[in-house]
Order: C-alpha cells, then sequence, then structure tokens
C-alpha cells in the first residue's frame, strides 16, 4: 500500500542507581526511573527554583511530578491544557494514591471552568468563593492554566474584594505547581505563566515549579533565567538514560537489570497526499479495508485515528460505525464539538476519531494509529500515543505482538524530504531509534513561527495589569516591596518600562471612546491581558446530531460554523428556555456562563460534505486601515456567503461588535506562507466596497489574540525602497 515504511526500535528507561532516603514503593516495585529520582531530588534542593523534565513520552513524567506528593511531603496544583488530559490524570493520580499508600489521606479535586459553574451554582456560591473551597479541600488540585491565569488576575472577584483575595491564601496553600504538556501553548499563554510566576515569587516564600515537556520553550527558560530563577533541566536523552535495543536478547538483559520499557517497537507508515482538505478523509474512506483487517487479523485490537479537523471526524464516525458494526466493533469520537458523555466513553471504544482533544498527553491503550500533522512538533506529539503499553485482548490477557502500527497522512513534500534524493535521512525498511526519527522531523517537516517578538511587544503588558493589582489601595502597603521587585524583574524580562506601557493603555482608552462612545472598556488592553484572548466571534449551538440531550449546548467560533456546518438560526431567548428546560427535564446541570457573550444563536443540523466558501466584508475603504500598520479597533464588519440566507440576520449583531484586528493588503494564503502561520491560525480573508465582487480577497484580517500575533510579523510585508523595514 506504501512502500516508505521504517521501523523504531523499543525504548527502555534507565533505572536509579539508589532510592533518595524515606522514599517508600510500592509492593513488587525494584526501582523508579534515573529521571523521576532526579526530579524528586531536584524539587527538594534549596537551590533550585524551577525544574523542566524532559522526558519521553510514557516515561512516567506524572509520577515524577506527584511523588513528592505522594511521599506526604507537599500539597500540588497540577495545570493541564486539555480537560480531557485532566481528567485521564485524576484517574491516573487516583491509581498513584492506591499503589502508594501516602502516610495520609490525599484529597484530589479536579476543576474546569464548566465544574466550576455548576459547584458555584449547586452550593449557591459565588465562583470566587467556589474556587476558594474546592482548592481548600484538596491536597492535589487538577485544573487548567486558563484557571490558574484568570484567579491571579481577580476575575473571580466582586469589586469590594481585595486583589489577593483568592491567590493570597492559595498560593500559600500550595508547594509545587506542575504544568504538564506545555509545549502545546503559544507566545501568550507562555508570557501568562511567566508573569504569574514573577507574581507568587514577589508576593510569597519560595515555591516550586514543574514543567513537563519533551519539548521545553526554550523562550520561558530563557526569560526565566533573566528574572533569576534557579533552572535545573532533567534530560535523559542528553544524559545517555536511554536504550533502544532490536535484539531480543538485548531486550531481556535490560529487562533483568530493571529497565523498564516505556515504548514498543512500532513500524511507521508514511503515506504522501496531495494537498487538500479532505485528502485525508478520502484516503481513510478508500483504505477502510485496512482498519477493518486490522480487527480481523488481531483480535482484540484497539485503535485511534487522529485528524486536524472537526468536520471530517464528525463524517467519518458514522461511516466507521456502521463499517465495523458486523464484527462487534463500537467506535467513539473526541473532538471539541463532542458532548461529554461522549468523549468521556469514547476512549474505551475499539476505534477513537478525535482531533487535538486526544494528542496531548492522554495515555492511549492501542495497537494501531492512523495521523495527520499539521507540524513537526504534531507529527511527533501524535505518534506519542501509540506503543505505551503491552497489547490486552477483551478478557485482560496479555496478547503476544511483536510490533504496533502507525500510519502517518502527511503532504508529498514531507515524504520526498525524507526518502527522496541522493542522501535521504531516511531508507525504506530502515530502523531508527526515537529520538533521530523526532531529530529528522524537525528538520525536514514544516517550520511555523514562534511569535518570538510577542513577549517584547505585548507581553509585557500583562505584567502592567498585574502591577496595577498589586497597586490597589486595600493591599499597597502589604505588598510595597513585592511591587518594587515585581517592577523591576518583569522590565527586566520583557524589555519594556510600564511607563511607556502605561501611555499606550492609556490612548487606546481613548481611542475606544471616540469609537464607541463608552466611558469604559479597553479592547486592545483586554486582549493583551487575556490568556487565550477574546470570544467575541463565538456562537451558541445547539447541537442536534448530539445524541445525549444534556450535552446538546455547545459553543463554537464563527468561521468553523460557516465553513462547515448546516444550520438554522434561533433567538438568544429561545436557546436560553431550552437549555433550561433541558437542564430541569434531565436533571443534569448545565453550565451557561460561556453563553453570556456569544454573538449570534444557532442550530446545529449536520456537517457539510465540502467548506463553504465565504469572507468578511467591509462597507468602506480598506487602504488606509490596512496601511495603518497597527492593531486597531473596527465597526461595520460583515459576512458574505449569498447561499445562505441567514447571513443577514448575523450581520446586525456583527457590524455593531467593535473587533480588536490587524490589517494586511495581501490574500490570506500569502500570508500564511510568508509569516509560516501554524495551520489553525485565525486569519481570514476580507474585501471593500472596492473588491466585495473580487474571486481573492486582497485583504487578510486577524481578530483578538491572532490580531496580536500577526502584529509581531507583519513587519515583513512593510517596505520602503523595496527593503523590509523593521520596527
Amino acid at each position: 500500500m506504501t512502500k516508505y515504511r521504517v521501523t523504531l526500535k523499543p525504548v527502555y528507561s534507565c533505572p536509579a542507581s539508589e532510592l533518595p532516603a524515606g522514599i517508600n514503593l510500592p509492593e513488587g516495585w525494584s526501582s523508579l526511573s534515573w529521571h523521576q529520582v532526579e526530579t524528586f531530588n531536584a524539587l527538594n534542593n534549596s537551590n533550585i527554583d524551577v525544574v523542566f523534565n524532559t522526558a519521553m513520552t510514557g516515561d512516567g513524567k506524572s509520577l515524577a511530578a506527584y511523588l513528592q506528593v505522594l511521599q506526604g511531603k507537599c500539597c500540588a496544583i497540577g495545570l493541564y491544557p486539555t480537560n480531557e488530559l485532566a481528567r485521564d490524570q485524576e484517574t491516573q493520580t487516583q491509581e498513584y494514591i492506591t499503589k502508594f499508600q501516602p502516610p495520609s489521606d490525599l484529597r484530589v479535586v479536579r476543576l474546569s471552568g464548566a465544574e466550576l459553574e455548576i459547584y458555584s451554582e449547586s452550593e449557591g456560591l459565588r465562583k470566587g468563593a467556589a474556587l476558594s473551597t474546592r482548592s481548600s479541600q484538596s491536597e492535589v488540585l487538577l485544573t487548567n492554566p486558563d484557571i490558574f491565569h484568570y484567579l491571579h488576575r481577580g476575575a473571580y472577584l466582586i469589586p469590594k474584594d481585595s486583589p489577593d483575595k483568592l491567590w493570597g491564601r492559595i498560593d500559600k496553600d500550595f508547594d509545587l505547581f506542575i504544568f504538564d504538556e506545555f509545549h502545546v501553548f503559544a507566545a501568550p499563554q507562555i508570557a501568562s505563566v511567566i508573569n504569574t510566576l514573577l507574581l507568587i515569587r514577589c508576593t510569597n516564600r519560595r515555591k516550586k515549579f514543574l514543567f513537563l515537556s519533551a519539548t521545553p520553550d526554550e523562550h520561558l527558560i530563557r526569560r526565566l533565567r533573566i528574572a533569576g530563577f534557579r533552572c535545573q533541566e532533567i534530560n535523559p536523552v542528553q544524559q545517555g538514560k536511554y536504550q533502544f535495543p532490536d535484539r531480543l536478547d538485548k531486550q531481556t538483559q535490560l529487562q533483568a537489570t530493571h529497565w523498564r520499557q516505556v515504548a514498543r517497537a512500532i513500524q511507521l507508515k508514511f503515506v504522501p497526499l496531495a494537498s487538500g482538505t479532505k485528502a485525508s478523509e478520502t484516503w481513510l474512506k478508500e483504505n477502510c479495508s485496512l482498519i477493518r483487517e486490522q480487527f480481523q487479523n488481531h483480535p482484540g485490537s484497539k485503535g485511534a485515528i487522529i485528524l486536524n479537523s472537526i468536520a471530517a471526524v464528525k463524517r467519518l464516525t458514522p461511516f466507521f460505525q456502521e463499517l465495523l458494526q458486523s464484527l462487534g466493533l463500537t467506535v467513539g469520537e473526541n473532538t471539541g464539538l463532542s458532548g461529554k458523555t461522549i468523549r468521556e466513553q469514547s476512549l474505551a471504544a475499539d476505534l477513537v476519531l478525535g482531533t487535538s482533544t486526544i494528542d496531548v498527553g492522554v495515555d492511549f491503550k492501542i495497537n494501531f494509529l492512523i495521523f495527520e500533522s499539521s507540524d513537526a512538533g504534531n507529527f511527533i506529539q501524535r505518534l506519542g500515543r501509540l506503543g505505551r503499553h503491552d497489547w490486552y485482548n477483551r478478557d485482560g490477557q496479555r496478547v503476544d505482538f511483536n510490533g504496533f502500527t502507525a500510519y502517518a497522512l502527511v503532504p508529498n513534500f514531507f515524504v520526498e524530504r525524507l526518502f527522496a534524493g541522493d542522501s535521504p535521512p531516511l531508507a525504506t525498511e530502515g530502523v531508527y531509534d526515537r529520538p533521530f526519527l523526532n531529530e529528522t522531523v524537525w528538520e525536514q517537516y514544516r517550520t511555523i513561527n514562534d511569535f518570538a517578538g510577542y513577549y517584547k511587544r505585548w507581553g509585557a503588558f500583562q505584567s502592567l495589569f498585574l502591577g496595577r493589582k498589586l497597586a490597589d489601595k486595600t493591599i499597597q502597603q502589604q505588598y510595597a516591596g513585592s511591587l518594587a521587585s515585581f517592577q523591576h524583574d518583569c522590565e527586566q524580562v520583557f524589555d519594556r518600562p510600564f511607563s511607556q506601557l502605561a501611555g499606550l493603555v492609556k490612548g487606546w482608552a481613548k481611542g475606544w471612546q471616540i469609537l464607541s462612545g463608552k466611558k469604559e472598556g479597553n479592547p486592545i488592553y483586554e486582549d493583551a491581558c487575556s490568556f487565550r484572548g477574546s470570544s467575541l466571534l463565538q456562537c451558541g449551538l445547539y447541537d442536534l446530531t448530539e445524541v445525549n440531550e444534556a450535552d446538546r449546548f455547545k459553543t463554537y467560533d464563527l468561521s468553523g460554523i460557516l465553513s462547515n456546518l448546516e444550520i438554522e438560526p434561533w433567538t438568544e431567548a429561545g436557546f436560553l428556555r431550552s437549555l433550561q428546560e433541558t437542564a430541569t427535564r434531565t436533571q443534569k446541570p448545565i453550565p451557561k456562563g460561556r453563553f453570556a457573550h456569544c454573538l449570534a444563536f444557532m442550530k446545529l443540523v449536520s456537517y457539510r460534505e465540502e467548506r463553504s466558501i465565504w469572507k468578511f466584508t467591509y462597507p468602506g475603504d480598506l487602504t488606509e486601515p490596512a496601511n495603518a500598520w497597527k492593531v486597531q479597533v473596527l465597526t461595520g464588519l460583515e459576512v458574505w456567503q449569498p447561499e445562505n440566507r441567514w447571513v443577514g440576520e448575523l450581520n446586525k449583531r456583527l457590524r455593531q461588535q467593535g473587533l480588536v484586528c490587524y490589517l494586511l493588503c495581501r490574500p490570506v494564503s500569502e500570508v500564511r506562507i510568508r509569516l509560516q502561520l501554524p495551520m489553525h491560525f485565525q486569519i481570514y480573508p476580507i474585501s471593500d466596497q472596492h473588491s466585495v465582487h473580487d474571486a481573492i480577497a486582497p485583504y487578510a484580517i486577524a481578530f483578538g489574540q491572532s490580531a496580536l500575533l500577526l502584529d509581531t510579523l507583519a513587519y515583513r510585508f512593510k517596505t520602503k525602497g523595496g527593503d523590509p523595514m523593521i520596527f
């Protein structure tokens, strides 16, 4: 089927030469891994503030993180980028507690935004009080970086509360702050974490911070060191603490000396595909017999298909359900638009189809994998889901199986770079170790922009916001020394004086007042201080394709709706009335806070077979705004999509919105290529009154946080006399 295939050797992790004093292992355990003991020692070293554990996927980084907690030595907050990963980690932590039997009871609390809202409503508490209560009831708090960001920004407080009402206690109660899979975050989120760590250090006694990632971000490490954090990296690859045996006798020898197998041998097959939004989907349908034969030839198999498109997963799930039904096999889905019940059940299915919701850290027990990827990091992340466990059948019996299989659906150019030419880095039927493959993928796959300019240009506005909170009259005297220290550290890290930032913020506020006629608000500053940016283009969806009634109420971005969904417009009143009636009838609480600022409300009828063409339009001339070369706020925007009658009603709301944006006088395709933007970077075509009928919109526009990121790169298009102007 494909001639481009290689074998990846298994991975064995080095045991620690000795255990630190006082560590009690579960019965039957002979040792810990080298990196786990090194992490434990680093976290107990008073001369180290921040630890980076870069152990390979599947090598027990989570146990390394919670080893101190399991010995009864501290309390920890674990921060996970997806709710799926936090749920997976909750199960894993409870298993660790059962095995290690810590000296005192450890209460584990998992808290997402939806769970916080449901708990606060059920207990009759404000969100701030609910967050305080839940955190005080735990020795291990599992949540997400979003909540961590906003509790330090005072988002859960009421006007009369002092800014430190929440973080003043929570930061004291917990000793260790764990950031898992941190490599998935972009510059704005990294800047947020840097600012929060600086705030904690300046207002508290010394705390410990642990980052778990096979690919740590160099911008984060460098800026923490500039701020004076004492960092240590635990890197088993660099220290030669992995072996990659390809002979059975060598594997047996390693096992006898307590080397632990953390990844099984994999046959990796590269499937070259032409460019196109449905290339992978078409290949999967045309080659579905491969999947059926996998289950028939290897009874008890479990597999996963990870794609870039939610719509593709939604279309393919019923296709594979029908295909595999006669074999008595189950097929699940797990995407950002899958209901909570379906997501929770999906990983138990024989075949799960998903998107990025399952490629970050979730501990799959599968023996075959088919995946798309958008860049090198994405490729390595998704491949890491396979081969983490021995293979067991439905009866729980271990099955002897000499390999795991992965199909990588990749662009033609990538396969050519890997296998073609006079001296290609890979050879068909070659045998390689994981570090070599990972390095080769990083070198040969498409490079995406890391937005390094964001930190200086925009990251410091988060610092200013926190500094102003520390200067609040209710705590000004208490934190007088902390404020001075915090400001100094932030100005060093981001290389921007607070006085300069304050002037810009004042100017944006004045501009917003003139544009909107409102005395309050400052949209540009608000986006700069946010974790993921504003969501003014989010819409409320009632999903008629969802089986579970209580899970039908969702949010989705307007661009995804216009491109992929068949919808019927609905009123906000009708949507919220149905939500309340459903919650009452099903006796299931449905969090409604996320719908408070939706642009529009609609019913999701079905998923389109082909992406629909649409663009934004502006009723005036975009020449001047596009030549401003700055982040700005525009009103009056509309959507052009002639086939949809409901767009007219949507535009009545849309043109009233003041949208933070960045405009470029270039088509979207050119901007994406020249600026090396990530696949899912939110940038859209837009026309003005002079170009509304043009086949290709001559302008590109990004909104919210994407606009701030684009601002750090736009100089590449700004020329004078043919030469770029750096500003």
